[in-house]
């Protein structure tokens, strides 16, 4: 065994080493921002569970001063009356959570929603495309919500567009 060859073997031990490291020491996530994250319906058994808006500290820290910046200038721009955007959201969540769940065309749904600065992220699995292009639909119309982030599922075979939740150990 030649000196190259040795040298990328104990290159690869060490990475490896690090990866086992960083896995079995990962940083735990949480909701630092206490964004709001509720299962709204559960008609889906099988539907892939979202993680909701957990970040490790790393990522909140990161986040910070985008999160300033962009809750802020909706105010200073004259768009919202409370001074961030952010602190809409304990408000929006419920009545979007209400309206899904009394709206009977979303009844045969596996649906969980997250609010961050007025924008409702809809996560989960409904039975078709039309059902899903008319729960953006109406999402969008209720009052105060300045956007909707789509990352549904038709059915729940597919792959998410969300983090998925890890299983309970």
């Amino acid at each position: 065994m030649n000196a190259t060859h040795r040298f990328l073997q104990a290159g690869a031990v060490a990475g490896a080493l690090t990866l086992a490291f960083s896995v079995a020491h990962a940083e735990p996530r949480r909701n630092y921002y206490d964004d709001p994250f509720v299962q709204v319906t559960s008609a889906l058994p099988g539907c892939p569970v979202p993680e909701g808006p957990l970040i490790t500290h790393a990522e909140m820290q990161a986040q910070a001063h985008g999160r300033v910046d962009r809750g802020t200038t909706c105010f200073r721009s004259g768009r919202c009356r409370l001074p961030n955007s952010y602190l809409y959201d304990k408000e929006i969540v419920p009545r979007v959570r209400q309206f899904i769940a009394q709206d009977d065309r979303f009844a045969d749904t596996s649906i969980w929603i997250v609010g961050q600065r007025r924008w409702i992220y809809l996560q989960g699995c409904v039975a078709s495309e039309p059902q899903r292009e008319a729960l953006e639909r109406a999402v969008r119309g209720i009052d105060d919500v300045e956007a909707v982030i789509d990352e549904l599922m038709v059915g729940r075979d597919s792959t998410p567009r969300y983090r998925v939740a890890e299983p309970s150990r």
